[in-house]
């Protein structure tokens, strides 16, 4: 058992709290006076409820900020009380026959397992540990599977296999990869920022040896001889502020994962900004469309560039990030512009 302190807040990083807004984010006309947390529910999904934008929920914190020192996860069960004298929320326990007014309270909770998490972890999931972009011919000096016994090339899961190259002091933990043939090229300067790596599955190393005898444990494509290894990596944590970034980010979108050409609500894209251009997981993005040159009595005009959208960035590398399409009203399009919101 351990204590937990409920606010309607997304997880925030330990020791990398941002302060939140003194500017009440804009209510909906058509917000419940209540909100009772149910399973299934993301602090996306009930922020959308209240707010004009779902992502300023770090406000709440700020009504709170003297009592709720450590912002955590809400629960199932969980009241959101809207005052619309005051227009702010209140948060508290229980349903709201009991409630008048409420305030943040600490509770014990058993684990984290059944708290709400802040966007669809099941989208992202499977992405969080698997190394999805590559320097250009990185994998060229990594670990290759040589092939198995009985002169066989492709394997699944629970194949045995014989890896060349293989580095005892890296772990038994291993992950499958093959470089794809999506190259990431930036639009704006024609820089190479990278190259998709495809994943193909994990192995567990079982002797080390000049040649390295594995089992492969789990397999999400045919694996083949020639294909790479890399030491296993740890998923990071599930832990987002949303926030708009710090400094002023202009990006594009370089690609829709799935090599499809447009995207919709809860699908992934590539951003062509990364790290080094001061992107960080958890900044919010909005989606925005060029406007249409058009033509009028002899005269040429631009439309204004439409706003459309909005990304949650997710995973971020040195050149480039991955976003959730968290809201759309539009096809979501390769070279669209993702700015700060």
């Amino acid at each position: 058992m351990r204590k937990i302190i409920s606010l309607i807040c997304f997880l925030l990083p330990v020791l990398a709290f941002a302060a939140p807004s003194d500017t009440p984010p804009e209510l909906r006309s058509d917000a419940p006076d209540q909100h009772v947390v149910i399973k299934g529910d993301t602090l996306w999904d009930i922020s959308k409820k209240f707010f004009k934008d779902p992502w300023k929920w770090p406000y709440i914190w700020g009504l709170n900020k003297e009592t709720i020192k450590d912002p955590h996860w809400i629960y199932p069960g969980d009241v959101i009380i809207l005052d619309r004298e005051t227009k702010t929320l209140f948060f508290g326990r229980g349903g709201a026959s009991n409630v008048i007014k409420l305030s943040p309270k600490t509770r014990i909770s058993r684990s984290t397992h059944d708290a709400i998490p802040s966007i669809p972890a099941s989208v992202i999931g499977p992405f969080l540990s698997q190394p999805l972009v590559i320097e250009e011919d990185s994998l060229k000096d990594a670990p290759t599977l040589i092939g198995a016994r009985e002169g066989r090339v492709i394997l699944g899961a629970r194949d045995i296999g014989f890896v060349k190259g293989m580095v005892e002091e890296m772990g038994t933990k291993w992950q499958i990869y093959r470089p794809g043939k999506t190259s990431f090229i930036d639009p704006d300067s024609g820089e190479k920022l990278g190259v998709e790596a495809i994943y193909l599955g994990s192995a567990e190393v079982t002797e080390f040896s000049t040649i390295s005898t594995i089992i492969i444990t789990s397999s999400v494509q045919e694996i083949n001889q020639g294909d790479r290894l890399v030491p296993a990596a740890s998923a990071p944590p599930n832990i987002y502020l949303p926030r708009a970034p710090g400094v002023p980010v202009s990006a594009r979108i370089i690609s829709v994962y799935g090599g499809v050409s447009q995207a919709g609500q809860n699908t992934l894209v590539t951003l062509n900004k990364g790290s080094r251009d001061g992107l960080e997981n958890g900044h919010v993005l909005a989606l925005l469309r060029k406007g249409e040159d058009i033509s009028y009595q002899r005269e040429k005009f631009t439309l204004p560039d439409e706003n459309y959208g909005m990304l949650f960035v997710f995973r971020v590398f040195d050149k480039v990030s991955y976003a959730l399409v968290m809201q759309t009203h539009l096809p979501v399009q390769l070279l669209d512009r993702a700015k700060n919101p």
